[in-house]
């Protein structure tokens, strides 16, 4: 298959005119060259050229000719022996014939001008290949039409496209061809032929530029997308790497207020620094106030400490067991029952500071009367029971003051009931308990005003403990309240051995972690120990009997059960300089001298008892 751009195709002649805007070549058809006719010689002269080598003859030319071959000679009619002059050959195929003498028949020695017919025929123009025009003339406007239409197509190519006619363009190309037809003339009339290319030999072939325009739009359409799919990309980096940035400030936020508020799991807020500095807990602020709970009908008294925590917004109740050993103002030890009780306020705050090592602001003093009062102030509480409380003044099969269970509403009557009631044989820190639990339901009805708190203790019309004012009463407790109410409260109660004395490591949770302090019990050496066996077959005996020794000021050791039961009690030592001490005891006890006796006793104690069966429990031993 042929390219539509080779110059070859068919039998016609092509030559190259230019190169089009896409950098083809742009031929266009070579017109069939006229060999001018040579006039008749009827003399039959010949005349040489003045310009042909010497030795050429003068014969025509002949494009077919090869070397050696010898040409006929022209004819000569009129037998003159001249020879009509022969065209010159044009190398370069320019249509340009060089200058040569035209031919005389006549011999007369002047030369006819080129184109003379000397049959009278109308001159002829020398021929111009380019379609130019005579030399002092101009070509017509429609011949030069004709060599446009000609340059323009091409058989091999597609045609020339039509467009609208320019008249500015016509114009411009009119005085151009003008100026180089006259420029031609010029050069002619000085007899030099003048070699060169004029503007109307080339044809500037325009293409459709739709092609290059929709080109250009979808490189641009492909450009923007991909513009726009990279944009994307960046975008959801940035989103991504901003929702990191914001999770990252959220979680180190979180972590830094639970750490602030002491709830960070797995971090004790009471574990010390690497520097071995004062403990995290211990910088906690907090304020403290100690309650006894004086119960005017049946004797004892129940102590309390409400702590509010202004560092870490926490809130507690812990409950003291009567059993507790303190130490008094003359440095002798004794149960913090008998302290509340012959030491006062004063004393028993400062003995629970040495204990306890805690800073107690005040004492509030609240008498089973007031609490009702309190409770039927603030409009009745709600807590859970843990036991039936039956009516003490109602005959046999009447309903129970408080019913066990969930969600029980309490009166102030009822709220007293249950907060001082302990049964037969129950160990005291089940009462404390319940005490506990009437208190943080007190609070969660106080309003969490300050004026309001106030104005419901002073309705109370007691008279406080010169350490606390009732401004400063109702202020604490509105406090106490808010936490309350938002479930930022609890009630601990404080672990106590056998003997009263606080074990450092089981106390730690509610010494160090609530209060903040550090336990430290009086010295075992400083009281008598006793060593107490149950024979009497009441197992509450042992209970009451701690109880009554602790709050004589003695150490109290529990010794193991008997299998058999024994009918007396007695008071046993095994040193003489002991005798005085299990004589104390015997009354502290309510047992007579006569039961005092010596025999064998622990290694670990000074005195021994053992209850029998005539052991009465005391009155004190049943409120403690």
């Amino acid at each position: 298959m042929n390219d539509r751009y080779d110059a070859g195709y068919g039998d016609d002649q092509y030559e190259l005119v230019g190169y089009d805007e896409f950098g083809q070549p742009v031929y266009r058809q070579v017109p069939p060259r006229q060999v001018p006719q040579q006039p008749y010689d009827p003399y039959g002269q010949q005349e040489q050229p003045a310009h042909q080598p010497q030795g050429q003859q003068g014969y025509g030319y002949d494009p077919y000719a090869t070397e050696g071959r010898q040409q006929s000679p022209a004819y000569d009619p009129y037998d003159t022996g001249q020879q009509p002059p022969t065209p010159g050959y044009d190398p370069y195929g320019t249509g340009q014939q060089p200058r040569t003498p035209a031919y005389d028949p006549y011999g007369t020695g002047q030369q006819a001008p080129v184109g003379h017919d000397p049959y009278g025929a109308a001159p002829q123009a020398p021929y111009d290949p380019y379609g130019q025009a005579a030399p002092g003339g101009q070509q017509p406007r429609a011949e030069r039409s004709r060599v446009a239409e000609q340059t323009a197509y091409i058989p091999q190519q597609s045609g020339p496209v039509e467009t609208e006619p320019d008249t500015d363009a016509d114009t411009d190309a009119d005085r151009r061809a003008g100026t180089a037809a006259d420029g031609r003339g010029a050069s002619d009339t000085s007899g030099e032929p003048q070699p060169g290319y004029e503007t109307q030999q080339f044809a500037f072939v325009e293409e459709p530029d739709g092609d290059s325009e929709d080109v250009i739009d979808w490189l641009n359409f492909t450009e923007n997308r991909t513009e726009r799919r990279e944009e994307a990309k960046r975008r959801a980096r940035s989103r991504v790497v901003a929702l990191a940035v914001v999770l990252a400030l959220v979680a180190a936020g979180g972590v830094g207020y639970l750490w602030y508020a002491g709830k960070l799991p797995g971090l004790s807020s009471s574990s010390e620094s690497g520097t071995g500095t004062t403990t995290s807990t211990a910088a906690q602020k907090r304020d403290v106030v100690v309650v006894h709970l004086h119960n005017t009908a049946g004797g004892g008294t129940s102590t309390v400490l409400l702590v509010d925590n202004t560092t870490t917004k926490q809130a507690a109740t812990v409950l003291l067991p009567n059993s507790l050993v303190v130490t008094d103002d003359d440095g002798t030890t004794t149960t913090l029952a008998k302290s509340v009780d012959d030491d006062g306020s004063a004393g028993t705050r400062d003995a629970l500071d040495t204990v306890l090592g805690t800073q107690i602001e005040g004492t509030w003093r609240l008498d089973t009367p007031y609490l009702q009062n309190l409770v039927d102030l603030v409009g009745n509480i709600e807590i859970d029971t843990d036991t039936t409380v039956p009516d003490p003044g109602a005959k046999k099969g009447a309903a129970p003051l408080v019913t066990k269970g969930e969600s029980q509403t309490l009166s102030g009557k009822t709220a007293v009931a249950y907060a001082t009631y302990r049964a037969a044989g129950e160990a005291q820190n089940a009462q404390l308990q319940r005490f506990g639990q009437v208190m943080q339901g007190v609070l969660r009805k106080v309003s969490s005003d300050a004026q309001g708190a106030t104005v419901t203790v002073q309705t109370l019309a007691q008279i406080l403990d010169p350490s606390l004012t009732d401004k400063d009463l109702g202020s604490f407790l509105a406090k106490l309240a808010d936490l309350a109410k938002g479930g930022d409260y609890k009630t601990a109660l404080l672990p106590v051995q056998t003997d009263g004395t606080l074990n450092a490591e089981a106390s730690a949770s509610v010494v160090k972690d609530v209060l903040g302090g550090a336990a430290k019990s009086p010295d075992k050496d400083a009281a008598v120990s006793v060593s107490v066996q149950n024979a009497s077959g009441t197992k509450a005996n042992t209970e009451d009997a701690r109880v009554v020794l602790l709050n004589g000021g003695f150490t109290f050791l529990e010794a193991a059960t008997p299998s058999n039961t024994k009918a007396a009690s007695q008071v046993l030592y095994s040193d003489a300089a002991d005798k005085e001490n299990a004589v104390e005891v015997a009354k502290t006890l309510g047992l007579d001298d006569g039961a005092v006796k010596k025999g064998t006793v622990a290694a670990n104690a000074d005195v021994a008892v053992v209850l029998g069966e005539d052991y009465e429990p005391s009155s004190a031993g049943s409120a403690g």
